[in-house]
């Protein structure tokens, strides 16, 4: 039996960890770098209870690729790089870009406020 999640925005900030992954390709590497990233979310997505979700971009400049995901807390990082399987499938992009992640907690949301958002 699968599960079913819904992903969703709270108005106020919620304490959530965001993990945000810049992968600087290599001239031409691109897509290889986008499929190699979508390959460790999507394992980490099937089997880590800590992945609340990801969103996968490419630049329009064919330069970067980003990895934004919410994860419980900022232990999960840990156990995702614990997993052998996680980390030769990241150890991949080592031939393919260079890059860096950090660690974020969410401080601030800020929403558009329009004159007539109810009319």
């Amino acid at each position: 039996m699968s599960k079913e999640y819904a992903a969703g925005f709270n108005i106020a900030p919620a304490p959530t960890t965001f993990i945000v992954n810049v992968i600087h390709a290599h001239p031409g590497k691109q897509e290889e770098a986008f499929r190699i990233i979508q390959d460790v979310v999507h394992y980490v997505a099937e089997r880590k209870e800590g992945l609340l979700w990801s969103n996968l971009s490419k630049s329009t400049d064919g330069k970067t690729v980003v990895n934004i995901e919410a994860i419980q807390d900022e232990g999960n990082v840990g156990e995702f790089f614990a997993d052998p399987v996680f980390l030769e499938k990241f150890r991949m992009l080592d031939s393919v870009s260079t890059s860096e992640f950090h660690a974020y907690t969410v401080d601030d949301l800020v929403l558009p406020k329009r004159a007539n958002a109810e009319g």
